[in-house]
């Protein structure tokens, strides 16, 4: 199982603490480095935090093996064809290690804030996946793309240059829901994250989504398994549960990170999770 990291950016993310851990999350051995894709936290006070595109801009040049991303880009405020443009740019510049975890948004307090409408859950749903059908498509196509729906409208657009990679970076979806994030995972994404579940939880997640791909005409295999754990669930008891999480099918971890400075302490935690 691939063993990443996942950095709260509203959290204090600042550019000393965010160069300090894109280099060690490279020296370590972590398989990538992602994160969230925040103003501010849900309550205050307000601290500082890195924009999310500038930052991953930064460590796609200045890391050479590490993939990355956001987990996840709202799209009730990203726009999803500036988002498509910068995902191809970055995946291009790092040689392909951009994933573009995207999700419909959730929280209340930075969109009141900064003046983004979030809407209520059908209407989170529904722009989500407007926007992710302009982002497949942009893409996807080398040929002008035209949409009409009620959130988004192209009318002949092309993303050049082309994405070096076929089909662009691979998306991930997130959410755990198996009434509306888990078809959608089936039917676009190349990955999946769940966010902190227990083994039986994500293994249970694992026959839903089994059987929605075979719906969606797509094989099991499609789809990579991954989730976010969270420091609240204990980085010890992590190290215990990683062979039931493994079993369950997970093939990738996103372990959360809050404490930005403990440099010593994810030391400490690589040397014992990765040994």
């Amino acid at each position: 199982m691939d063993i990443s990291l996942m950095i709260e950016g509203q959290n204090g993310l600042t550019w000393p603490r965010w160069q300090r851990i894109v280099a060690e999350a490279e020296d370590l051995g972590f398989a990538g480095v992602f994160r969230s894709d925040h103003f501010t936290n849900i309550g205050p006070p307000d601290i500082e935090s890195l924009e999310m595109i500038v930052s991953l801009t930064y460590l796609a040049s200045h890391t050479q093996r590490i993939h990355f991303g956001p987990l996840v880009a709202p799209l009730s405020f990203r726009n999803p064809m500036l988002l498509a443009r910068q995902a191809a740019a970055l995946d291009d510049l790092s040689n392909g290690r951009m994933i573009l975890g995207l999700g419909a948004g959730w929280q209340e307090r930075e969109h009141e804030i900064f003046g983004f409408e979030l809407g209520d859950v059908p209407t989170r749903m529904r722009r989500f996946t407007e926007g992710l059908e302009v982002i497949t498509r942009l893409l996807s196509s080398a040929e002008p793309v035209s949409y009409e729906g009620q959130f988004y409208h192209l009318r002949g657009a092309t993303l050049l240059p082309r994405p070096r990679r076929t089909r662009g970076p691979r998306i991930l979806i997130g959410g755990n829901g198996p009434q509306r994030t888990l078809p959608l995972a089936a039917r676009c994404a190349n990955i999946w994250n769940g966010t902190f579940l227990r083994p039986e939880q994500f293994r249970e997640r694992m026959t839903t989504l089994d059987t929605l791909l075979v719906k969606a005409g797509r094989q099991p295999g499609e789809v990579r398994r991954t989730m976010m754990y969270g420091e609240f669930q204990g980085h010890d008891a992590l190290i215990d549960l990683l062979p039931e999480y493994a079993e369950a099918g997970m093939e990738e971890i996103m372990v959360q990170w809050l404490d930005l400075d403990n440099i010593d302490g994810l030391r400490s935690f690589t040397r014992r999770i990765m040994q």
